[in-house]
């Protein structure tokens, strides 16, 4: 993102941001609500259209209103926070709908790769369930499946542990750790401070639509140099 400027109106929500993410990083945004984390996601995703500024993915001008929006999206996976499964399908039935509908991968194959996903986050067991059978960390690893099932070449994770009781959050954010040690790239919006310390490589905490700060987690978290970054996480150790 160069220059990125994004408004609801009267109210500024992105301020000129400038973000870089490279092949195969794991970037941490954070801030408090209302800072711009999400919106930052979702232009990124083309689900909202910048007011100003570029987005550049893999060498090209997605900004450009020329762009194929879907085809874009298609090397994306996006998660969101409060998961978005369709309760009339199978788990099963959620992961493979993109590949059937938007790659035109064949109902078997997909069968094959949707199966591949779900051991791979540990939920083989549950290929013929329905949503509302699991518990809340299952549905969210299944919507991360559903987004991986695809290869996308970049993540976006919108606060994929906020609606989960506390005591689901770590088989989430293990699974996350386990993506980031394969190379998947990923950019996440997150209030969850260990898990950032631990495992982004950048972290960028944001203010006003603003990145105020930006480094290694030691460097933001551990040795933060701007006060809003200082108040902001003493407020999240309070």
């Amino acid at each position: 993102m160069s220059g990125v400027r994004k408004a609801f109106g009267s109210n500024v929500v992105l301020d000129g941001v400038d973000f870089t993410v490279n092949r195969g990083e794991c970037v941490v945004l954070i801030g408090a609500s209302g800072s711009g984390k999400s919106t930052l996601l979702r232009c990124a995703n083309l689900l909202e259209t910048v007011d100003d500024g570029v987005i550049t993915f893999e060498g090209e001008d997605i900004t450009d209103p020329r762009v194929n929006g879907d085809e874009v999206r298609s090397r994306m996976g996006l998660v969101f926070q409060s998961y978005n499964l369709f309760p009339h399908l199978t788990v099963l039935g959620n992961v493979t709908l993109a590949l059937r509908k938007v790659h035109g991968v064949a109902a078997a194959e997909a069968e094959q790769r949707g199966l591949a996903m779900l051991d791979r986050v540990g939920l083989a067991e549950k290929a013929r369930a329905r949503p509302d059978d699991l518990s809340g960390g299952q549905q969210q690893r299944v919507a991360i499946a559903r987004a991986l099932v695809t290869n996308p070449r970049l993540m976006l994770l919108d606060e994929v542990t906020s609606a989960l009781d506390p005591e689901l959050v770590g088989e989430v954010l293990d699974l996350l750790s386990d993506l980031k040690s394969e190379g998947v790239t990923m950019v996440l919006n997150t209030h969850e401070m260990g898990f950032a310390r631990d495992v982004a490589d950048t972290v960028c905490f944001l203010h006003d639509g603003v990145i105020h700060e930006s480094g290694t987690p030691a460097q933001v978290i551990g040795d933060p140099q701007q006060e809003r970054t200082r108040a902001f996480l003493s407020r999240i150790r309070a």
